[in-house]
């Protein structure tokens, strides 16, 4: 057999010094980690017997636990620490996390001599280790009222203890006015089964008591989600009033401002069955005279004094000069019935007092839209002289004239015009030295002169 000294001395000297032995024991199957570096070879090797250590690890390690949790180390150790656990990952494959108030458990406070510190077989269930503290719990008492043996359905192992705040009771949640310590303020202790999550089943003496407004003369829902949250003393609650919405002048908090008497069935939604005294009492303009709609909605919003009013008047535009706010300047004695709708009817002073040019003494249609637009002040007026008349507009009479009196002399009769004022007899006279019948006169003019061409 070749034998090779070096792998294991030094060429120093052929006495073994465990510090610089350099032997690879990676070569064999128990390659040294961790703490196993640390030991010398006398420890394992016994007798400097080193072809039959063995390599398991309870030969070595026999006495450790007593011969209680089996043979293989390596289930809860690693051979860097002997301190490092790796019982928690090993308990979360097993199905039973170390978390919350297990975590800080040393293992014999379950492994117990009683259970033979058994650690592949003790079971999972909760009652394994709680059955005295079910069976000692009064308040409520657990036995009496039938609760699951099942501690993780009401309790949270994050919880750190056994009291109401670590209760899951996430089918029904304990929030606000629910946030309730004592059990029994709810459940009969006798019974904890099919207690109702209905709201009315609780607090039916709620719904009898409350007046403001009277729930059951008002015959309310008796869902009490459907205004109320878990709020403690019901407040603030929000009664889904969208059917009528309660904005503006509308945003009332006193319930019996609309309903009386505590009556909320049938209440009337149309405007005048609440507002009957204001339409009745309302004078500018009157409404009752004037025969208005009693569908307040038409002109109003539910701005809070009825302002501004938004009167639908596509009928007769309220544009320009017509812009008038007093409805009784049109209106005149509060009558709102037949009030006609040509201008004469309502400026017929203002057609009798012009004077330039004076509509009257000329007989201009009365038919102000002819000539006007609802601008203040009548300006700008747009006359159709060109069409009606004659053309001053337009043709070789456009912009040589300054005012209506520069043909029409008499002020008070448009219908006379004058000719002459601007065209000279002299100079009609030789432009006219070929026309028989020629005549220097000014319906002799426009009779050979329709459109003032020669």
């Amino acid at each position: 057999m070749k034998i090779d000294c070096a792998s294991c001395h030094n060429p120093g000297g052929w006495e073994i010094d465990f510090e610089t032995l350099k032997f690879d024991h990676s070569t064999t199957n128990f390659e040294l980690e961790g703490t196993h570096e640390l030991v010398d070879c006398k420890s394992c090797h016994t007798d400097l017997v080193f072809d039959q250590a063995p390599t398991d690890c309870f030969s070595c390690h026999t006495d450790v636990h007593a011969q209680s949790v089996g043979n293989d180390c390596v289930r809860c150790h690693t051979t860097d620490n002997w301190l490092v656990f790796e019982i928690p990952e090993i308990h979360e494959q097993n199905g039973f996390p170390l978390i919350g108030a297990h975590s800080n458990l040393s293992c014999v406070e379950c492994h117990t001599l009683e259970s033979s510190l058994i650690f592949n077989r003790l079971g999972n269930e909760c009652i394994e280790c709680h059955r005295d503290d079910y069976f000692a719990t009064q308040s409520p008492n657990h036995a009496i009222a039938g609760f699951s043996t099942d501690c993780i359905e009401c309790h949270d192992p994050l919880g750190f203890g056994w009291d109401g705040a670590g209760i899951l009771h996430d089918f029904f949640p304990l929030t606000k006015g629910h946030d309730i310590q004592d059990c029994s303020a709810c459940h009969d202790v006798s019974n904890f089964g099919n207690i109702s999550s209905d709201c009315f089943a609780c607090h039916m003496e709620d719904y009898a008591m409350a007046q403001n407004p009277n729930h059951q003369s008002g015959n309310f829902p008796t869902d009490c989600a459907q205004c109320h949250t878990t709020d403690i003393g019901w407040m603030p609650a929000t009664i889904n009033h969208d059917f009528f919405p309660l904005t503006l002048g509308h945003d009332i908090q006193d319930c019996n401002a609309c309903h009386q008497n505590g009556n909320f069935n049938n209440t009337p939604t149309d405007c005048f069955a609440c507002h009957m005294d204001d339409y009745a009492g309302t004078t500018n303009p009157n409404h009752q005279a004037a025969g208005f709609p009693t569908d307040c909605a038409s002109c109003h919003s539910t701005n809070p004094g009825w302002m501004p009013a938004v009167l639908n008047h596509d009928f007769f535009p309220l544009t320009l000069g017509h812009d008038i706010q007093d409805c009784n300047a049109c209106h005149e004695n509060g009558n709102f019935n037949n009030t006609p709708t040509d201008c004469f009817a309502c400026h017929m002073d203002d057609y009798a007092g012009t004077t330039n040019p004076n509509h009257q003494a000329a007989g201009f249609p009365t038919d102000c839209a002819s000539c006007h637009t609802t601008n203040p002040g009548w300006m700008p007026a747009t006359f159709d002289h060109d069409n009606m008349y004659f053309p001053i507009y337009s043709g070789k009479h456009d912009d040589v004239w300054t005012s209506c009196t520069d043909c029409h002399m008499v002020t008070n009769n448009f219908s006379i015009f004058d000719c002459l004022n601007c065209h000279p007899a002299g100079e009609m006279a030789d432009e006219h030295e070929d026309v028989n019948g020629y005549v220097y006169e000014s319906n002799a003019c426009f009779q050979c002169h329709p459109t003032g061409e020669e």
